[in-house]
Formats: C-alpha cells, structure tokens, sequence
C-alpha cells in the first residue's frame, strides 16, 4: 500500500503517515461469484481481512451488530477483521455456505463461483468480485482493532473521485470477461480496499481514540513514531522522555493516560507483534529476530514471546511455516480453495 523507502517518509512530520508508509494489504485469494437471485450466502469469520464488490444486481450486507447495508451496482465494502457475515438477495433467502460452491480456478488467486437457476437469459445474475485480503501492518496491530466493522467506499467518493474509474473499471472487467481480466480485477481490488483504509485515517479515523489520539498528540507523536522506527533500540524511560521534551514522570503519566498502558509494556508488545510479523511473512530465524529487537539472549526473547504471545516462538513460526507451505501446495494445484 506504501512505499517505506520513499522521500516522503523520511521527510513527514505527521506521525500517523509515518507509520502507514508501513502498511501493506495484499489479496491472499480472490472469487469472481456470478449467482442467479434469489441466493444467500455465508462468509465465516476468519483471520484475514474481506472485499467485497458489486458489478451488477443488488445485495443485502448482513453481520453481528451492524445496520444491515444495501450494496448496489458499483459498490466495495472492506471488513478489516473478516468477521461472519452475509451476502442476500432478501430477508428470506435460502443461506449456503461461501466454502460449499464449487469452483473454478481462473488464474493463479482468482476462482469463478457460479450458481444459476437457468442457463440463458443470464444477464438477471448478480455479479460479485470477493477477496480475502492479508494486512502486512508489522508495528501498526493497534490500527485493526480500532477500525469499523464494515467499511464502505461510498463514503470516499466525494473526497476522493479518483475512485470512481477504480470502480468503473472493475465493472468493465467483471462484466467483459476479457483475456487476463482474473489478475486485473484482483489488483484492482487491492488498490481500492487499501483507499477505504487510508480515507478512514485521511478523515481521523472515526471514533477511534487512544492509540490514534497518541499519534495525533504532537510531542506524544513524535514517541510513538520514534518507538516503530527503532524497536530493537535499548529505550529506556529517560530516553522516552527526552524524545517527548518533558521528564521522566510526566511522560508517564500521558502515555498511560492516552494509550493504556507503560511505555516499557508498549515496547514489549510492539516488538513481540514485529517477531510474528516476521515469522510468518519472512520465515526469520528465532535467533535473527531477538537479535535484531535487541535482546541479549534467545533465551529473553523465547520469554517475552510467551509471555506477550502466549506460546513459544518456535511453535508459533512451525505453525506459520506449515500454513503457507500448504497454501503453496494449493496454489500448485492450481485451486484457490478457501477464499
């Protein structure tokens, strides 16, 4: 989604760009779903973050807690913590299961779900494009939580009418089929959901408070980005302190107030969520990453880990390494499985 090596992030002041510069939301897999109406269908809750857009017909958007939305031609909505929810034609739809359909590999991260009652006259389906999206967000974990359950890019166009040939040209593919259109609307997918997200921060973050009130506290700001841009510094409380301009105490007492919890407890856990990051994304040696977060030991590192995490790191990096040796063993075969 950025670019962390870029002028601009060097050069920003604003500690909240600073820290999205790096971010990352990449497509994990991607289904291209063309269902004759009536249909309902259930997304289960998952790890992973879930797109959905509209390019023809119109749906109910069902899930725990939330007004229920109707999504109609040209439509993206962004759940970033995949929770269960449900896709509809009405209130009293017959409701299958997403991972019951059969499908159809059309590249590499795209499967075609199709489900007609009739096999002419198809131009009455609805047409879905749906993804499950990884957040590659190494220091930015807080930022997830604090997002709304279900977010719609129909609150961006009028700040952000960029968007609109995104979304005219997801339409064209989806209804065109052309050559390579599979790997063109899964990019064009990633682009959009990564523009609600940042529209989301762009216009503060909503209700949000905390942490993003931590960010936005100028000499509280300058902390936190000093914090994710070194974590493997030896900081201390007086280090801290400095870096905000006020003592020892004071800087305590703030960083408490606003984000909940120590200074000394926030390192911790934001160098425990960088290991994890690194184990599943890079496959980083145990050693490597308590050498590069500063501790002396493998032994201090294994410690914090279970404690932070609540299992030891070894066990955590076996259990990420199988899981993505199995996703490239579907991905050999050709099948995108769980989407």
């Amino acid at each position: 989604m950025f670019d962390p090596s870029s002028d601009h992030a060097k050069n920003t002041h604003d500690p909240v760009s600073e820290l999205l510069m790096g971010m990352r939301l990449r497509g994990a897999s991607y289904g291209r779903l063309q269902l004759s109406p009536p249909f309902g269908i259930r997304f289960a809750a998952g790890p992973d973050a879930r797109f959905h857009f509209v390019a023809r017909g119109k749906v109910l958007l069902r899930s725990a807690g939330e007004t229920v939305r109707e999504l109609g031609c040209g439509d993206a909505v962004l759940l970033p913590r995949g929770e269960a929810h449900e896709i509809v034609t009405g209130p009293n739809v017959q409701m299958r299961d997403y991972e019951s359909y059969a499908q159809k590999p059309l590249c590499a991260e795209v499967a075609a779900v199709e489900a007609c009652l009739k096999t002419a006259g198809r131009e009455s389906d609805t047409l879905i494009f749906t993804g499950r999206m990884e957040f590659e967000l190494d220091t930015l974990h807080p930022l997830v939580g604090l997002m709304p359950q279900v977010m719609s890019v129909g609150a961006l166009i009028g700040r952000q009418p960029e968007l609109m040939p995104l979304l005219d040209a997801m339409e064209r593919e989806m209804g065109e089929e052309r050559v390579g259109s599979a790997g063109i609307l899964a990019r064009l997918a990633d682009v959009i959901a990564a523009s609600i997200v940042r529209g989301w921060v762009e216009c503060g973050c909503g209700d949000a408070t905390g942490w993003i009130e931590a960010l936005r506290d100028p000499r509280l700001g300058r902390v936190i980005a000093a914090l994710h841009r070194e974590p493997g510094r030896a900081w201390t409380l007086s280090d801290m302190a400095r870096e905000m301009g006020s003592s020892r105490s004071v800087f305590a007492k703030r960083f408490v107030e606003v984000t909940g919890v120590t200074p000394q407890r926030y390192v911790l856990a934001l160098r425990m969520r960088l290991a994890e990051q690194w184990f599943r994304r890079d496959k980083l040696p145990i050693d490597t990453a308590a050498r590069r977060l500063g501790f002396g030991s493998q032994a201090a590192f294994a410690r914090a880990f279970k404690r932070i995490v609540g299992e030891p790191p070894g066990r955590t990096r076996k259990a990420m390494s199988n899981g993505a040796e199995t996703g490239m063993r579907g991905r050999k075969n050709g099948a995108a499985r769980e989407i």
